[in-house]
């Protein structure tokens, strides 16, 4: 697997100074690159979503810990379930209370973009000094093209997660490429015993991933690019119409599924196909119950299959980083923003995540 640098997300879409000590002056001398001077007896609420591979989690926190340390500025990081995360923002964004940054997923920042602050400058320097900023983050990151007001902290793409072993029982000898074929395989896993499954719940990444990349392989869209709703189209039905065949496939209760339930089916067996970023395979690999880490040897991936239009289509969960203007500290938060994006912070905790 290649290990993706700091640069390559750029361009795609992630001895301790006692400056609490030394005052301002000396933290900025301490630390080299773009500052932001903290405002006096800052402290900072991070919301962000519960981590699905642990490092995710070690690594950001530790990184957490390591800026409070140089700059004294004491920073609260709460997790809650993916689900939750949006609602959180929305509300927190209309009452104008909560926390300073909100790490979102997807187009989040443009839902609200009148209540966060321009972040034009840290983009900006963040991009000329890594070389750049691919179009899909600058699409997720701006507003009109002309500022930003989120920072896109990275993207986690969705695979297609299925048991090796009961592909070819189901007398495929590889996985398909092509929706037609996809169709015909998840048909026979169900005559099996093994049947696939995809969350139609309320799940932030997985549903939305799936559920666009299907839209979008038939030739549908939610808007154009004037931004006309133009999803009631003959391309659509097409669509609705092939995942009716393929709903009749799934495990019952995909309809109530969250973010981490296809997780658990897979796991314990109920499922033999899902869609999915690392965490299934991860979970397998590092579960300390024999029986699901041998599954890990049995776990393989596969692109989305290609629909109709004849190209991928996938979607990828992007997270964007988001300070809000009721924030009390703004300085003090693009301070952390600014850290936690820089190479030496930011590359142990991709790898990791």
């Amino acid at each position: 697997m290649k290990n993706y640098t700091r640069r390559d997300f750029l361009q795609t879409t992630a001895a301790v100074a006692a400056a609490s000590a030394l005052g301002q002056q000396a933290f900025a001398a301490a630390l080299p690159g773009q500052r932001y001077v903290p405002e006096k007896d800052a402290k900072l609420r991070v919301l962000r979503w519960k981590r699905f591979v642990q490092g995710d989690e070690d690594v950001w926190l530790a990184n957490t810990k390591k800026f409070t340390q140089m700059t004294g500025i004491e920073v609260r990081v709460d997790s809650e379930g993916w689900e939750d995360v949006r609602p959180k923002a929305a509300v927190a964004a209309n009452v104008g209370s909560g926390p300073d940054i909100i790490c979102g997923t997807f187009e989040d920042s443009h839902l609200y973009p009148d209540k966060l602050v321009d972040l034009t400058d840290l983009a900006n320097y963040l991009g000329n000094k890594y070389g750049g900023w691919y179009d899909s983050a600058k699409s997720y990151g701006m507003i009109d093209k002309k500022k930003w007001n989120a920072i896109p902290m990275g993207a986690a793409g969705s695979c297609m997660v299925y048991r090796e072993s009961h592909m070819k029982a189901a007398g495929f000898d590889t996985f398909p490429k092509d929706t037609a074929g996809f169709l015909k395989l998840c048909q026979a896993l169900k005559a099996k015993g093994t049947p696939p499954g995809f969350a139609l719940g309320n799940a932030t990444g997985d549903a939305n991933q799936w559920c666009h990349w299907l839209l979008w392989a038939f030739g549908g869209k939610l808007v154009d690019t004037k931004n006309k709703v133009v999803i009631d189209s003959p391309e659509t039905i097409k669509c609705l119409e092939y995942a009716k065949e393929l709903y009749a496939t799934f495990v019952p209760g995909t309809l109530s599924w969250l973010d981490p339930n296809n997780n658990k089916a897979f796991l314990d067996g109920q499922i033999s196909l899902t869609n999915n970023g690392i965490s299934i395979y991860y979970a397998a690999k590092t579960s300390k119950d024999p029986a699901i880490a041998a599954m890990a040897a049995d776990i393989n991936h596969a692109n989305m299959p290609i629909g109709p239009v004849g190209h991928p289509t996938e979607l990828s969960l992007v997270f964007p980083m988001m300070l809000f203007k009721y924030s009390k500290y703004p300085n003090a938060a693009k301070e952390y923003l600014r850290f936690m994006m820089e190479k030496e912070q930011y590359e142990p905790w991709q790898q990791a995540a």
